[in-house]
């Protein structure tokens, strides 16, 4: 179904038993948060809470709680929007097969934006302090909107296809800020809003900024979408959503008309103030730092608005099926933007960008059959890494197609023993030091700075993994409870560390260890962990704790490993420490009074009974 409006889409929810009202009063701090992942973690309904402590505006969490839900929201459009987007990846292949364009047409047709006037979104105003001060996570610095659509133009531009739509959190309340006059601006470094700011400081002009809140649900989607160069995300957001994003002009600010609630303000140049801490999507919380802030000019919101909201932490969460949403409609554009490259995963459960796992085509010298290396995978490789938010990936693990042409980059597992089997820990590690890292990264001890690590592998399987070990294995005093958590891959607990000198003198005590072992060659892959019970419950812990607690430069070591002419090579087994380094930041923890509040909501006679 095209929905006009947020409201539309709760009314035919509500309809198909896929959305909960909760009548019972709330409280913005912590309880809606506790409540909407408890709810999303039983795979329950869509929340309206129609009862928030000073407030007076109801709010809607869980929207996209299932894939299939969200699924259901958006499938009518899908079929036309993943054309588009086909289209303006390769526009040759559209030429070669005219039915595209055919598929594309209404997507076309809904993507021109449509100015409109007296917009139901301007028929109110209020506060900053009116809306719902939704805060959700214990050491949080106050509250956030957390669906967000930031609009901003170009200021060297007027046209409309100049303009970025993205979602970057909003501080509304605590640390420095002028209370209701003042909000913080999270966006990162790659991000296109980034650009105008930087226009407009060269400039020193402010630059105009309008908050979109609620309104059709395609608009969310449309902001987190990775789109090809040209294509403005409101014209998505028209094509995804079937109908053309309306929009109004008011004291020089473009205003969404069909969104529930529009926050107008200008970042002034040159002004930051303190944003955070915030309980983030990998599953830590991101601390405080600098960052621009928008001052208020105008709360605009429609008579029947409701205020959309999510909230983020260790993978899955909501936000884990926009992920499979986008990996769906963006799939088969990936071979025509990357050439060469045939699947792409940028795994959730590590927290998306920290690990990238990639299949693309080796045929640089086809004839070499018993030798065989990554040559022509090292090209893809720094294509991928140049790829819009690709470009964030820590790790990319990437591994030739040819090999095993149905090989799936979704089964982490398989893809991992695939890897391990055929990588030369000589020649296959390749390095990247010194350079820009995710800004919700904090793996290193400076924010946005940090290293790479591509590994690759190609060829004819050089061992055969074992789940098992070798017969008199053993490991120094201080390092125990060695597990096997895949064929190939063993986690170790280590010993705290209070500073890197002292956690690199304890792994070297590992490695002189090991170099005495035998049979290690099956068994590639060492990860030192806090705690292996842990770390080897699920594979999804494994990879949550490996590559969210390493930077490749500073964490990664392995037997005999040296330097040679600038490469860095070892031989097996690569120990990687992951354990919780001091500048480390905190993991997200609920707070234990509101957990036992919420579960009298799921007892028998509760709001949330047979539901949480």
């Amino acid at each position: 179904m095209k929905f006009s409006s947020l409201k539309q889409c709760l009314d035919v929810l509500k309809q198909q038993d896929e959305l909960v009202q909760l009548h019972q009063p709330v409280d913005p701090n912590l309880e809606m948060a506790e409540i909407t992942r408890r709810v999303f973690n039983a795979r329950g309904p869509a929340i309206l809470f129609t009862n928030i402590r000073n407030t007076k505006f109801s709010a809607v969490s869980n929207l996209f709680g299932t894939f299939e839900r969200t699924l259901k929201i958006f499938e009518p459009q899908l079929a036309s929007v993943k054309a588009l987007v086909g289209i303006k990846s390769d526009f040759g292949s559209a030429i070669k097969y005219p039915g595209n364009i055919l598929k594309a047409l209404p997507a076309l047709i809904h993507s021109l934006p449509l100015k409109v006037s007296r917009p139901k979104v301007l028929e109110k105003t209020c506060r900053i302090q009116d809306l719902p001060m939704i805060k959700c996570w214990p050491k949080d610095g106050g509250a956030f909107i957390l669906l967000p659509q930031v609009f901003s133009q170009d200021p060297e531009k007027t046209s409309l296809f100049s303009s970025n739509l993205g979602m970057y959190r909003i501080q509304i309340s605590g640390n420095d800020y002028d209370p209701g006059k003042e909000i913080g601006l999270h966006y990162q470094l790659h991000r296109g809003i980034g650009n105008h700011h930087k226009k407009a400081l060269e400039k020193n002009q402010a630059l105009r900024v309008s908050i979109f809140i609620g309104g059709p649900p395609a608009h969310a989607l449309a902001a987190v979408m990775p789109l090809p160069e040209g294509l403005p995300e409101i014209a998505f957001a028209g094509a995804l959503a079937g109908k053309n994003f309306k929009y109004a002009k008011k004291h020089g600010y473009l205003i969404s008309a069909d969104a529930d609630f529009c926050i107008t303000g200008l970042i002034v140049p040159g002004k930051t103030k303190k944003e955070g801490p915030f309980g983030d999507h990998l599953g830590y919380y991101s601390l405080e730092h600098e960052y621009p802030y928008l001052k208020v000019e105008s709360v605009y919101h429609r008579k029947d608005a409701i205020f959309p909201f999510t909230v983020v932490g260790r993978p899955p969460q909501e936000d884990s099926n926009f992920g499979k949403l986008i990996h769906e409609i963006t799939r088969s554009a990936i071979p025509d933007s990357i050439p060469g490259v045939t699947a792409v995963n940028a795994v959730d459960d590590a927290g998306v960008h920290p690990l990238l796992l990639v299949k693309a085509h080796e045929r640089y010298v086809p004839y070499e059959k018993e030798k065989r290396m990554p040559r022509e995978l090292l090209t893809h490789a720094s294509r991928v890494l140049g790829t819009g938010q690709l470009s964030l990936a820590k790790y990319l693990m990437i591994c030739a197609h040819e090999d095993n042409p149905g090989l799936n980059v979704n089964d982490e597992k398989a893809f991992f023993i695939h890897m391990l089997e055929r990588i030369d820990f000589s020649t296959d590690l390749h390095f990247f030091t010194k350079t820009t890292m995710d800004t919700l990264d904090y793996s290193t001890q400076n924010i946005t700075s940090g290293s790479k690590l591509v590994m690759a592998a190609a060829g004819e399987k050089r061992r055969h993994l074992k789940n098992e070990f070798p017969q008199h294995f053993s490991l120094p005093e201080e390092f125990k409870h060695p597990k096997i958590v895949l064929p190939g891959i063993i986690v170790v607990e280590g010993p705290h560390f209070k500073t890197y000198a002292n956690g690199k003198i304890q792994i070297n005590r590992l490695k002189k260890h090991l170099q005495t072992q035998t049979g290690l060659d099956s068994l590639p892959l060492f990860v030192v962990v806090d705690d292996t019970d842990f770390s080897a419950k699920s594979f999804s812990n494994f990879l949550w704790v490996t590559f969210l607690r390493s930077n490749p430069s500073h964490d990664i070591y392995g037997i005999n490993e040296k330097t040679s002419f600038k490469h860095w090579e070892c031989k097996p087994p690569l120990i990687i420490d992951a354990r919780i380094k001091p500048f480390h930041s905190d993991p997200l923890v609920s707070d234990k009074k509101t957990v036992e509040k919420v579960d009298a909501l799921g007892k028998r006679g509760g709001p949330l009974f047979n539901i949480i």
